[in-house]
């Protein structure tokens, strides 16, 4: 009995004792990141002087070479590109909208195409049929919608707290709207953007089309333009006009970027760390996801420049293509799996560089229940969000190729996101630059207590 009491002693004491060891260099991490970080300086190089980022662009290729110039003078052990075909499509001559009431009054609006639309062929020009959902539009009849430009004004549900899981309900309107109009045989269509506030940006984003369908142009209004829109159709008939002059160039080469420290103990065992590259052709992609992109190497960085000496093999990825395609996602759990990589876990920024909240985990219970153990660590710095959830889209891929894997998603305050969100106000200046640094430190730490415990 009482040998058994020792041991039960020495247990609770070694584990109290690595619990302390874990508070404390995650505070090392956290003072580095907050005192030392370059983060801020490197994103607005990556806005300011590459801009956006949309895949198959020369933009896209100069983010590339410098972010395998910024990996190689960190001094990982390794850093290189891996290659991925992409999608290109180019958005062409800025995008024109009006609308024209009965009796000849003209408004222009702020417009977007949706991306992967087709061009107009000229300027289009047509009734204006309003509904209120998507759901309604599918159930319209064709002689609702034949040769009419469609206007689905379906807002973001702003009930939610989080409003990830708003645009997780609204994410259809952009995606489907143009296949459900062109079934009935609609001109175009528009849509209000998928965004909380009321202003003058409009988002854009990837939708879908359907071979057996007619392909129509697609487009959203900013939300304030949507609201006057509406407004006007309750007292008369509209008329929309709008000109696009979008191209598909088909697939392009481009490449993923990647940097790594090898693993100590377990070399052959690998933890990804990683944003996408790409962004949409507005704005700068200063949070989606130049801040993820940020948060990743920086992560590896800290704990390299503490003297961390990792059991796994560490790896920050650079995705290229996440907005309109995941190749480099898909791509990068394809190679792996060819590569004979045995990979363990994965975490993931891209929910824009706001305040961090926590963590979500996409894994086995045991995997979930690892993540929750974290919060005491954790509640020193403010992070409470460790449940299980979605990873990210760059890294669910490897859950095809590594059914054992854990997949992390970070995640920070969300209430602003969708004020910038693939709008042209995704700029670096409204980026925080301690906020971002706060990033910085959770996703490090993450990282080291994955590392340690897995």
């Amino acid at each position: 009995m009482k040998n058994l009491l020792f041991v039960i002693v020495l247990f609770v004491g070694t584990l109290s004792f690595a619990q302390q060891y874990d508070s404390l260099f995650i505070r090392k991490i956290y003072d580095k990141a907050l005192s030392e970080n370059p983060a801020y300086e490197n994103l607005r190089y990556l806005c300011k002087n590459i801009g956006q980022r949309i895949s198959g662009s020369a933009a896209a290729q100069q983010a590339v070479e410098w972010s395998l110039r910024l990996m190689d003078s960190y001094g990982f052990d390794k850093a290189y590109l891996q290659p991925v075909m992409v999608p290109y499509w180019k958005r062409g001559t800025k995008e024109e909208g009006w609308y024209k009431t009965a009796s000849g009054e003209i408004f222009k609006v702020n417009m977007l195409a949706l991306g992967g639309s087709v061009g107009t062929n000229g300027t289009l020009e047509g009734d204006v049929v309003e509904f209120k959902t998507l759901e309604s539009l599918k159930n319209a009849s064709k002689a609702q919608v034949e040769n009419k430009i469609v206007f689905v004004n379906e807002p973001m549900n702003a009930k939610n707290i989080n409003t990830f899981e708003s645009y997780d309900e609204g994410f259809a309107v952009r995606a489907f709207s143009a296949l459900a109009a062109g079934k009935l045989g609609a001109l175009a269509v528009v849509i209000r953007s998928v965004g909380l506030p009321i202003d003058d940006h409009p988002h854009t984003g990837a939708m879908y089309y359907n071979d057996s369908v007619k392909k129509i142009p697609a487009a959203a209004l900013s939300t304030r333009d949507a609201e006057n829109l509406s407004a006007l159709l309750k007292k008369q008939k509209v008329k929309f006009i709008m000109r696009m002059d979008c191209q598909d160039m088909g697939m392009v080469p481009s490449f993923n970027v990647i940097a790594e420290i090898k693993g100590s103990v377990a070399p052959n065992k690998i933890i990804t760390v990683g944003g996408h590259i790409d962004s949409w052709d507005t704005g700068e992609g200063a949070h989606d996801d130049g801040a993820g992109l940020m948060h990743s190497l920086e992560a590896l960085s800290i704990l390299k420049s503490l003297g961390y000496k990792p059991k796994h093999t560490l790896r920050v990825v650079f995705f290229m293509n996440e907005e309109n395609g995941n190749n480099g996602g898909k791509s990068y759990a394809k190679l792996a799996k060819e590569n004979n990589e045995e990979h363990i876990a994965a975490v993931e920024s891209d929910a824009g560089g706001f305040v961090p909240r926590g963590f979500h985990c996409d894994g086995a219970v045991e995997k979930v229940n690892f993540l929750k153990s974290l919060a005491p660590i954790f509640k020193p710095y403010e992070l409470h969000v460790f449940e299980k959830g979605y990873g990210g889209v760059d890294i669910n891929p490897l859950k095809q190729q590594f059914e054992s894997i854990a997949l992390f998603g970070f995640i920070p305050d969300s209430q602003r996101y969708f004020d910038v969100h693939h709008s042209p106000n995704d700029v670096f200046e409204n980026i925080n630059k301690r906020e971002l640094e706060l990033g910085c430190a959770a996703m490090a730490s993450l990282l080291y207590l994955i590392d340690l415990n897995f």
